[in-house]
């Protein structure tokens, strides 16, 4: 996801999976897919300057893309989700972002998005 509407819409209206670094808004999308990639999850991510510096910041979108890349296929499709990283996320191991993505990623599976 890329556009603020998008950001904004998950937020508002999709469901909250909730973990200690971590929060989730998980939202259905409506529109039929035209592709194969319009098809598939949508991940968004949210890091606000409350969390650290520039550098810190940088470094927890790498680590959730990354992390993204990797559930996209064992995600169900159709979903948009918006990642809100905490500020505990700041001083946190990269073990313990990593750990708590996975949970919530595996959670995705269970939630009936609106």
């Amino acid at each position: 996801m890329r556009k603020r509407r998008e950001f904004l819409a998950v937020q508002g209206r999709g469901r909250r999976l909730s973990g200690r670094h971590l929060q989730f808004f998980v939202l259905g999308r409506k529109e039929p897919p035209a592709s194969v990639v319009a098809a598939s999850i949508r991940f968004g991510i949210t890091v606000t300057r409350k969390v650290g510096n520039a550098v810190t910041r940088n470094r927890l979108k790498r680590l959730l893309r990354e992390r993204c890349r990797h559930v996209v296929a064992s995600s169900p499709s159709g979903l948009d989700v918006v990642i809100l990283v905490r500020a505990s996320a700041a001083t946190a191991p990269a073990a313990a972002i990593a750990g708590d993505f996975g949970e919530l990623a595996r959670r995705l599976s269970g939630v009936n998005p609106k």
